[in-house]
């Protein structure tokens, strides 16, 4: 009996990298290894959108289109380049009037696209039905979007097989055009059983043919079970990734999954010795890439509370920038309760975004005491519909505090009543700044806001964390402070040897989630030093 031929596409140069290094990968750094990835025979890419368009701007000083242009020179005219779109959102984190939205499908043909994946996070149907218009009228394919997960344990109303039904039920009554289908789980949280029988419902109601696909992540330990369970309920095609980014925060790697699938009825028509040669160019070229401890680990803490991994290490990064990594795990626990009262919309950007923003305000604040933007205007209705009610005291306290009414007024209406959203605005601001009026430039000005004006005024700025840079950095610190503070401290004792009375040092084993930055190769030690009870973290480094 003849296998079944199964679809996959390597998320490596968008989903991968966005889920182990918040996006931070430089063109030239990745570009032999996707040379050696169209040699090992891969033909669907996911290149762009999602975090892979703001993050060029915003950290590599990178124009998002010009890498999407080279990544279709790289691979030819014949594979299938995929973006990821968030419905009336795009790519940014905010809704976008219609023109917006027109346009970003306009861009991303225009700059090598074949299918753009689209999503709304909260399962709104409304928010994908223009959306959707767009990108099939401007001849791109359309991947629908169900988003799934599994909630916090004890929890009831939505995320189960009848919720993904209706909401499917919704995109096929409401006549939105679209190629494939696919069930995006972000946190990596749904059971691989209720994957299975989700599969196996849309298999019945969706037309004969259609193309069904299954996208999920390692972070809660159960992806290479749930893409089992959903090949055998019917699906065409999975993501998977190539290492370095491949497993923890990111898809499962395209290896442990032909090897999981040795003697099934399965084939990826993929070469396995191919892509092991794949993936040890990918490696060295990222080899200098400082790789966040928590990107490559399954967490247990992810069932409890749905931290996506393609959010996840985007925002432990923002944490070691502001130095407040070690509020982490405290934010983590948080976001169980935020999701419990926010009305269960699906874990993935933007409304991850939002979860993770009220669980820190949660920690930092103290609870509820400061309600963020974010979430509030999410439980207020300015984004859609969430799948169930929000808490009712949550959603006082965010109309007080952002002195704002509940809606039930359509998002893409709102969006084009507000004067900041519209392409005329943008316009306005890069003349001011004698800045070309291209669409390219309007879009990344619409998208990126500030940021993109100042990256096409030429102020951009490289945030990348690369060992090497920050070995030197350390170094550089370590002489500063040997020259300012050489001899003893007075006491007779060494600096090294010499704890005050009043000192307590505690050890800070490297923990999941919680550590600060454990870079093996500079071998840092952490600390939590109290001095007259106010505490610091601490590293030390070996630099010998």
């Amino acid at each position: 009996m003849a296998k079944k031929l199964i679809d996959v596409m390597d998320t490596s140069f968008r989903d991968g990298f966005q889920s182990v290094f918040g996006g931070r990968v430089l063109l030239q750094d990745f570009l032999p290894a996707l040379e050696a990835a169209v040699a090992a025979g891969i033909t669907h890419f996911e290149f762009g959108g999602g975090a892979r368009f703001q993050a060029p701007v915003f950290y590599l000083n990178e124009n998002p289109f010009e890498m999407m242009d080279k990544f279709r020179s790289v691979v030819g005219p014949e594979a299938n380049l995929q973006t990821l779109a968030r419905g009336v959102n795009t790519v940014a984190l905010d809704t976008s009037p219609k023109e917006v939205i027109d346009l970003h499908a306009k861009m991303f043909k225009k700059h090598g696209t074949t299918t753009i994946r689209n999503f709304d996070a909260l399962n709104d149907v409304n928010n994908l039905i223009f959306s959707g218009e767009c990108i099939v009228r401007h001849g791109l394919r359309h991947e629908v979007v169900v988003t799934l997960m599994d909630l916090p344990p004890g929890c009831t109303g939505a995320h189960d097989v009848a919720f993904y039904k209706k909401t499917l039920k919704q995109i096929l009554d409401a006549g939105i055009p679209f190629h494939s289908v696919c069930f995006k789980d972000a946190s990596g949280t749904a059971s691989p059983r209720k994957v299975y029988e989700t599969i196996k419902m849309a298999r019945k109601m969706l037309p004969e043919g259609t193309h069904i696909r299954m996208h999920t992540h390692e972070t809660a330990g159960v992806s290479v079970s749930s893409y089992i369970a959903a090949l055998e309920a019917g699906a065409d095609g999975i993501d998977l990734a190539a290492a370095p980014v491949s497993g923890g925060t990111s898809q499962p790697d395209i290896i442990i999954m032909l090897h999981a699938l040795k003697g099934s009825e399965f084939d990826l028509g993929l070469d396995i010795e191919k892509i092991r040669e794949y993936e040890e160019v990918f490696t060295e070229c990222l080899k200098d890439y400082f790789i966040p401890p928590e990107a490559v680990q399954v967490s247990p803490m992810i069932p409890f509370s749905p931290m996506p991994g393609g959010a996840l290490t985007a925002n432990t990064q923002m944490m070691r920038d502001f130095k407040v990594l070690d509020k982490f795990p405290q934010v983590i626990k948080e976001m169980r309760e935020v999701v419990e009262k926010g009305g269960f919309g699906t874990s993935v950007t933007p409304v991850s975004q939002f979860y993770f923003q009220q669980a820190y305000n949660n920690v930092m604040a103290g609870k509820w005491n400061q309600i963020a933007e974010g979430y509030g205007k999410m439980v207020l209705g300015y984004f859609g519909k969430t799948p169930v009610e929000p808490d009712a005291e949550v959603v006082k306290l965010a109309e007080e505090q952002l002195k704002l009414p509940r809606t039930t007024e359509s998002p893409l209406v709102l969006a084009e009543r507000d004067e900041k959203k519209s392409i005329a605005y943008w316009k306005e601001q890069l003349q001011k700044e004698n800045i070309e009026l291209t669409e390219e430039n309007i879009f990344i000005a619409v998208s990126c806001q500030t940021k993109g004006i100042a990256f096409l005024k030429g102020d951009g700025k490289v945030n990348v964390r690369k060992i090497s840079e920050e070995k030197k950095k350390e170094e550089a610190k370590v002489a500063q402070a040997n020259g300012s503070n050489n001899g003893n401290n007075g006491n007779g004792s060494s600096k090294q040897d010499y704890i005050p009375s009043n000192v307590q040092v505690t050890s800070i084993p490297p923990g999941f989630l919680g550590a600060p930055n454990m870079n093996p190769a500079s071998a840092v030690t952490n600390y939590k030093i109290t001095v007259e009870g106010q505490s610091f973290n601490v590293q030390v480094q070996n630099l010998n």
